[in-house]
């Protein structure tokens, strides 16, 4: 089987959670109550260890073969649409590799919950929120990207402008859910208190956090 196969395979399990997480994001704007119930009922599935070894393994995976095949049809590209699968593959690589990290450092080592208070506790410790806003926005608007791309490849007898739209309008989605879950982590569209545990873990002088 051809890599760039393996590659789309992958994808299928990483895009299933990424919708999951993405949809556990949104319900926060009904409140951090709504985000953290939503979070515990998804988690009776991917926290179960046969699943979330395959996740782990699918985000490795989908990162260096990803890395590896942008780099590899790197002199190929020609035109707007393969630069832009390129730009945000990469970019999404670089994401799962450390957000994914990020997460698996806070359970093992600082003995946090990584709920909503853990992917917020940025927002709310200056500078920081000046790197945690683009990072975020940029992911969703990323993956949002990359999925437009990938059906565009896929539909190459549509006319033009329907072919255009196929980039136009996910993106254009991608970029109102990311505005709205970076609004939502940093307090904007509704109350949010991060306990001392999570913020203490941007504060040297607070450090080691308290549990």
């Amino acid at each position: 089987m051809q890599l760039r196969t393996l590659h789309r395979t992958s994808a299928l399990a990483i895009v299933a959670f990424a919708s999951v997480h993405i949809a556990n994001h949104l319900a926060s704007l009904a409140g951090v109550a709504s985000h953290i119930a939503f979070m515990d009922a998804a988690r009776g599935i991917y926290r179960q260890p046969l699943v979330e070894i395959v996740l782990l393994g699918c985000v490795a995976f989908q990162a260096g073969s990803g890395l590896w095949l942008a780099v590899r049809g790197w002199s190929q590209r020609r035109g707007l649409v393969p630069w832009l699968q390129a730009a945000s593959g990469i970019y999404l690589a670089f994401f799962l590799l450390v957000h994914v990290g990020a997460v698996l450092f806070g359970r093992a080592v600082l003995h946090l919950d990584t709920n909503f208070h853990f992917a917020a506790a940025g927002f709310h410790v200056p500078p920081y929120p000046l790197f945690f806003g683009p990072y975020y926005f940029t992911a969703v608007l990323a993956l949002f990207t990359h999925l437009a791309c990938a059906a565009w490849w896929r539909f190459p007898a549509a006319s033009g402008p329907s072919r255009n739209l196929l980039i136009a309008l996910p993106m254009l989605a991608g970029a109102t859910i990311a505005l709205l879950i970076v609004l939502s982590l940093a307090g904007r569209l509704q109350p949010v208190d991060i306990p001392d545990r999570y913020t203490a873990t941007y504060r040297l002088s607070a450090w080691p956090p308290p549990r």
